[in-house]
C-alpha cells in the first residue's frame, strides 16, 4: 500500500464506507449455489504466485502466511509470529518469536529456516523481484533455533514491521528449483487457509480450504477467483448468478442497487489514478506543458461524473484526509493559469487550436488498459480537459504487453497507491534510480530534491523528520510534476447476501492499488460462515 502501524491510522483518517443496497429486488444470485462455495469475479491476475517474486507482498495472499497480518482496521497483528516484534531500542534489531506447530499445506512443518530462506531469497540479485528494493534496510536476516528470527537493518526504517506481512515459501519446496521459472510459481505450496487446486490463466483460480490450517478449517471450502478483465462482462456474469461477487466500476455497481439479495460495498483506498508524463517525449518533457496539464484537468468533475462520488481528487499519490498529506497542495481546476504557462513557455495556438513550439507540435498518445472502464473514461476525460489548453492527448487502447515496450516515451493511464506508510509508493514511483525499472517510476521522472526526500524519508526513525521528508516531496509534485494525478478511486463491490463475517455483516479494509485478490469483502473469507 507498520511497528508504528501507519495503516492503522491511514484507517481512521480514511473510514471505511459500506453501501447497503436498497430492498426491491430486480434480480439476484443464483438459487442453488452450493452452500460451501464462493466465486468472485476480478479484474486481474497475477503473473506469478510465488512470494519470492512479489506476489502477496502487501499481505493477505490466503496461500501463504506472513510473520504478520493486519486486521480489519489494519492495525499489525500476528500470524506465523506470536507476538509483535521486540524491537531493539537504535531500531536496528527486530526479533520475531515464531508459531509452534504450525505446516504446509504438504505437511512439513514451518520454522526459522523458511522465513530465513525466503527473505534472503527476495534479497538475491538473481531473483526477479521488481520490489526488492522495499527491503533495502535489510543488512540480514538470521535464524536463533527454530522457533525465533532476527532481522538486522542497516538503518533505522520505521516501517520495517510492514514489510513482514510478506508471504513466507517453504525451503524444502522453492529452495530446489529454479527460483524465477521454477513449478513453485504456479503450484505454490503455503500455510496459508486455502490451498490452489487449479490455475486456467486467463480464466480462473480455483482454491479449496486447507482442513489443517492453523487458524482453524475455513468454512468456504471451494473459493474461486474468477479472472473477467471486461467490467462489463463481469457484471453480466453476475446478474446471471454466475458470480456471487464482483469488484465493479461505481456506474456498473449502481445497476445492483435494487437487487435485495446482494449488498454493495465501497472501500476506501490510497488506490489512485493517474497519467505519467515521460520525460523523454518532446511534448510531456517540457516542464511547462507538465504544469500546465496538471492545473488543465478537473479533478472534481471525474469523481462526481465518472465515479458516482465514491472516490476524491488526488493531487499525489497520499489521498486528502491521510496524517501524511502535505496540506496546501491541493491544486485548483485553473484552465487560464495553464494557458498562460504555455503561453510564456513559448508553446503557441496552432490554426486549429493545438499548440506548436520550435515545430513541434503538442500531441501525444495516452495509452490505457483494454476492457478497464475506469481507466478508459479518466483517459478520455483526461484528453478533454487537454484539449482546452491546447494540448492534443491521443487516446489508444492495448493490453500490457502493448503498452509496457512504449512506456518509456508515451503516457499511460497508470494506477498505484499503498496505505501502509509513504515509502512504500513514492520511492518506487519517483526515485530516479529506478527509472525504466519495469512498472517502477514509468515516467522516468528525475527530480535531486525529490531523490533526497526520499532517502530522508526511508532512512529516518523519527516520525517528524519523515513527515517533513514526505511534505517535501509533494511540494516538490506541485512544481515539477511527472505525473498527473486524477482521482483516488474507492474499490465497490457487490456481494451476494448468503454470507456474513465473523461478527456480522462482511466487512472491508483500506486498500491499496492492487484489488480483487487479498482485498475486497473476501479479504477474511476464511472467517466467513453461512448467513443465519
Amino acid at each position: 500500500m507498520t511497528a508504528r502501524t501507519v495503516r492503522g491510522v491511514a484507517a481512521t483518517a480514511l473510514a471505511i464506507a459500506a453501501l447497503v443496497a436498497s430492498a426491491t429486488a430486480c434480480s439476484g444470485p443464483a438459487p442453488n449455489a452450493p452452500a460451501d462455495s464462493v466465486v468472485v469475479g476480478i479484474a486481474e491476475e497475477p503473473e506469478s504466485l510465488s512470494p519470492l517474486l512479489g506476489y502477496g507482498k502487501d499481505g493477505n495472499s490466503k496461500i501463504f502466511d506472513g510473520l504478520l497480518t493486519h486486521d480489519a482496521q489494519m492495525n499489525l497483528r500476528p500470524a506465523l509470529a506470536v507476538a509483535l516484534p521486540e524491537v531493539s531500542a537504535d531500531g536496528l534489531r527486530y526479533t520475531y518469536r515464531l508459531r509452534q506447530g504450525v505446516t504446509f499445506s504438504d505437511g512439513q512443518p514451518f520454522s526459522a529456516t523458511d522465513v530465513v530462506f525466503t527473505y534472503r531469497t527476495i534479497l538475491d540479485a538473481r531473483t526477479n523481484n521488481a520490489s526488492r528494493t522495499e527491503l533495502d534496510a535489510l543488512s540480514e536476516v538470521t535464524e536463533q533455533g527454530a522457533d525465533t528470527v532476527v532481522f538486522t537493518l542497516k538503518y533505522p526504517y520505521a516501517p520495517f514491521a510492514e514489510r513482514t506481512v510478506l508471504p513466507i515459501a517453504p525451503e524444502h519446496v522453492a529452495g530446489r528449483q529454479d527460483v524465477n521459472s521454477g513449478e513453485f510459481t504456479t503450484r505454490p505450496v503455503g500455510t496459508g487457509p486455502y490451498v490452489l487446486t487449479a490455475w486456467s490463466k486467463g480464466e480462473k483460480l480455483s482454491f479449496t480450504a486447507n482442513p489443517h490450517y492453523w487458524g482453524g478449517a475455513p468454512a468456504v471450502k471451494k473459493f474461486t477467483m474468477a479472472v473477467v478483465k471486461d467490467d462489463d462482462v463481469r457484471a453480466t456474469r453476475l446478474r446471471a448468478g454466475e458470480l456471487d461477487a464482483a469488484i465493479l466500476p461505481p456506474a456498473l455497481a449502481k445497476g445492483f442497487a435494487r437487487d435485495s439479495g446482494r449488498r454493495t460495498y465501497a472501500a476506501s483506498t490510497f488506490d489512485h489514478r493517474s497519467v505519467t508524463l515521460p520525460t523523454q517525449h518532446k511534448v510531456t518533457g517540457d516542464r511547462a506543458v507538465r504544469r500546465a496539464l496538471d492545473l488543465a484537468v478537473d479533478r472534481k468533475a471525474m469523481v462526481d461524473g465518472l465515479l458516482e462520488g465514491a472516490g476524491r481528487p488526488a493531487y499525489g499519490p497520499v489521498p486528502t484526509g491521510s496524517p501524511w498529506f502535505a496540506e496546501g497542495t491541493e491544486r485548483p481546476h485553473d484552465l487560464a493559469q495553464a494557458t498562460r504557462i504555455l503561453d510564456e513557455a513559448g508553446w503557441k495556438p496552432g490554426a486549429d487550436g493545438i499548440r506548436e513550439k520550435d515545430g513541434v507540435r503538442a500531441s501525444f498518445p495516452l495509452w490505457y488498459t483494454s476492457g478497464d472502464k475506469i481507466r478508459q473514461d479518466h483517459a478520455l476525460a483526461f484528453a478533454s480537459d487537454a484539449r482546452k489548453a491546447g494540448i492534443e492527448v491521443r487516446t489508444q487502447a492495448g493490453t500490457w504487453e502493448v503498452i509496457e515496450p512504449r512506456m518509456a516515451a508515451e503516457a499511460v493511464l497508470a494506477g498505484g497507491g499503498s496505505p501502509a506508510d509513504p515509502d512504500f509508493d513514492q520511492y518506487l514511483l519517483l526515485k530516479s534510480t529506478l527509472a525504466g525499472d519495469g512498472f517502477n517510476n514509468m515516467a522516468r521522472y528525475a527530480n535531486p530534491v525529490v531523490d533526497a526526500a526520499l532517502d530522508e524519508g526511508r532512512r529516518s526513525g523519527d516520525r517528524a523528520v519523515r513527515k517533513a521528508a514526505y511534505d517535501t516531496v509533494q511540494r516538490e509534485l506541485v512544481k515539477d510534476p511527472g505525473y498527473v494525478f486524477l482521482t483516488h478511486i474507492d474499490h465497490v463491490y457487490v456481494v451476494s447476501d448468503r454470507w456474513e463475517g465473523p461478527q456480522g455483516p462482511l466487512t472491508t479494509q483500506v486498500e491499496p492499488h492492487d484489488h480483487g485478490l487479498g482485498a475486497g469483502p473476501w479479504w477474511n473469507v476464511e472467517s466467513w460462515k453461512p448467513k443465519q
